[in-house]
């Protein structure tokens, strides 16, 4: 992709889809298939969710950056939600985190390599893949003018504060994050911007780099595997999760190694293959499919493990999950038909 940066021409239609497409593909259909009470939080989370990945699409877009970009910038939006946010990252009490592995130096391991892989892909890196397919005219330009830009970096931020006062402060109440941390975050999130806006940039592969991809099929079944693989080794199972996933002490270290293993072998072959001349739009609606069953799939897969299987959350899990697969299987063979009907499925040389 050229870093030449792209005109100001704005679409609003585009950037209010990726606002709602964000905490759906994050949170609809995942913790809102396991804990019925998230959809109560998702006005809350719209803000953080929405604004916050808006805001990162749109500077990745002005400094000409692709998908490297964004997924440095799913880092950015990792650290800024649970480290700043939820408090989640160093908290020995909320969401059981201390519980799923090792604490280094106060930090909650397993839980961070957790959701580090899972909000660059489900909360950043899905929501705008499937809003440049709905929008492909403006895969390379801004949504948001000045002003909406400017706008919209004051709506994450208050997104920060909504998650600090309303989930934080409640469930996790008295717990402060310490200075020291709050400012390595901060310091770290700093860097990641240099990197993604300054570094990354123009070093997409394009069509042509690497061998013919695959079938789209297997493209799927990488997705879906690779997702609940590294979601299965770190996230334990149950309502709400408590203890490792896999081993205790010292011996979670393995699968998380085996975990980050597996992020990076699916992340290189993706990676690759996006570069063959018949990759298109329809691979990547296969991609998006293939993660986000996977994902979904593991929750109801794992939810026998919590509580009372038949009428607890288990049973509900299994249900609103089972429900879940179906419509998102449905919504992404609409959109591959509609991008069929418009002669936007092959290979394009523009996108991301």
């Amino acid at each position: 992709m050229t870093t030449q940066r792209p005109p100001m021409v704005g679409n609003r239609k585009a950037a209010w889809t990726l606002v709602v497409l964000a905490p759906a593909s994050a949170e609809v259909t995942f913790s809102g298939v396991t804990m019925p009470a998230m959809w109560l939080l998702l006005p809350a989370l719209v803000v953080m969710y929405g604004a916050g990945v808006l805001l990162l699409r749109e500077l990745v877009v002005r400094f000409g950056g692709g998908w490297p970009s964004l997924l440095v910038a799913g880092l950015v939006y990792e650290l800024v939600e649970d480290g700043i946010g939820l408090q989640a990252l160093t908290s020995p009490n909320l969401y059981n985190a201390a519980d799923w592995g090792p604490r280094v130096l106060g930090v909650n391991t397993t839980y961070w390599q957790s959701q580090i892989g899972y909000h660059a892909v489900f909360s950043v890196l899905i929501p705008v893949l499937l809003t440049d397919l709905l929008f492909p005219a403006d895969r390379t330009r801004p949504y948001l003018r000045r002003g909406g830009l400017l706008t919209t970096g004051a709506a994450a931020l208050l997104g920060v504060v909504l998650l600090r006062v309303g989930i934080a402060a409640t469930q996790d109440p008295g717990y402060q994050t310490p200075l020291p941390v709050v400012l390595a975050i901060l310091a770290a999130v700093a860097v990641l911007l240099v990197v993604a806006l300054r570094v990354l940039p123009g070093r997409d592969p394009r069509p042509g780099d690497s061998p013919r991809a695959p079938r789209p099929v297997v493209v799927a079944l990488l997705g879906g595997g690779a997702s609940a693989c590294f979601l299965g080794l770190l996230m334990p199972a149950g309502l709400p999760p408590d203890g490792p996933a896999i081993g205790t002490g010292a011996w979670v270290f393995i699968p998380m190694a085996v975990a980050a293993a597996v992020a990076v072998w699916a992340g290189r072959l993706i990676h690759r293959w996006s570069g063959a001349a018949n990759w298109s739009d329809r691979y990547r609606i296969w991609l998006i499919g293939g993660a986000l069953i996977g994902r979904t799939l593991y929750v109801v897969v794992t939810a026998p493990a919590a509580n009372d299987y038949r009428w607890g959350p288990a049973g509900t899990a299994i249900a609103t999950g089972t429900v879940m697969l179906v419509v998102m299987a449905y919504l992404l063979v609409r959109l591959a038909r509609h991008l069929e009907r418009a002669g936007l499925g092959h290979p394009v040389q523009h996108a991301r």
